[in-house]
């Protein structure tokens, strides 16, 4: 009996299962390794991971972006001087540097009222600048429109404020000092191995430095292949809502969002283990 050739690939029993996710799982064997394609798109998905976490960001282009929504941008900059000590020094993507902090400044003096936004949206680079450059500016039209469309409030918007090697903590202190009751930050999240365009939003009530993550709530893997723009721009606006009316986000602020009904793409719900 002619025994099979040790570079067949033996498909895993239940590799139907990967219809369901972009994870790595039911990948077969070759003898009793990966099979040679398996192997290859890791490899491939951790290059595009690399790749994602050092793309410069085009900050001029992502601002052109949001003015053409009618808004205004003042372009920021990290205490983190360049990329290398961005990832060996997260504290300091967490802060502003000193010019920024003098442009913010600047830029309030310069206001005849001293009014106080509703709402400050801050873009961020983060762990991954194509996450912005494919994402920021589709979430921030299609928020926009469900914040214009909000028969119930009017909302004030501050000027966009884009950060060059930000990350999170970092609208806290923007949010501060464009005094704004609420900051939304868009950034690239940390690259999977399948995701490395994927986009984080975070909502904080009355932001100031020094705030903690148990004070945001969180939006995360919002691309083509996770959550929809459309779907995230939903559930953005509800959050703002209630956060308006409790006033506070964080651990107190519940998600009640129906996943169901804002997801253009929902499927069927069901359990897909019992599925043929």
């Amino acid at each position: 009996m002619t025994q099979p050739a040790l570079t067949s690939v033996t498909p895993a029993r239940w590799d139907s299962l990967r219809r369901f996710t972009d994870a790595r799982i039911a990948l077969g064997r070759a003898g009793y390794s990966l099979p040679t394609q398996a192997h290859l798109d890791f490899q491939l998905a951790h290059a595009q991971a690399r790749d994602a976490v050092h793309l410069p960001f085009d900050a001029l282009g992502v601002a052109e972006s949001v003015r053409s929504l009618g808004l205004e941008t003042i372009l920021l900059h990290s205490a983190a001087t360049d990329r290398a000590a961005y990832l060996q020094r997260p504290d300091l993507g967490r802060k502003l540097d000193e010019r920024s902090r003098g442009l913010l400044a600047s830029w309030r003096s310069s206001q005849k009222e001293a009014t106080r936004f509703d709402l400050a949206f801050v873009i961020a680079d983060g762990l991954s600048a194509l996450a912005i450059h494919r994402n920021a500016a589709e979430l921030l039209a299609a928020t926009l429109q469900r914040l214009r469309d909000d028969a119930a409030h009017a909302w004030t918007i501050a000027p966009v404020a884009i950060v060059n090697q930000g990350r999170v903590a970092v609208g806290d202190e923007v949010g501060y000092a464009l005094q704004a009751n609420a900051v939304a930050v868009l950034i690239g999240e940390r690259p999977g191995l399948s995701s490395p365009d994927s986009l984080g939003i975070y909502l904080t009530w009355a932001p100031k430095p020094g705030l903690t993550d148990a004070s945001r709530n969180c939006i995360s893997n919002v691309r083509s292949a996770g959550l929809s723009v459309q779907a995230a721009a939903t559930k953005l606006h509800q959050l703002l809502s209630q956060s308006r009316i409790h006033q506070l986000t964080g651990v107190g602020l519940k998600d009640e969002a129906d996943d169901q009904a804002i997801s253009s793409t929902s499927k069927p719900s069901g359990n897909f283990l019992l599925e043929t």
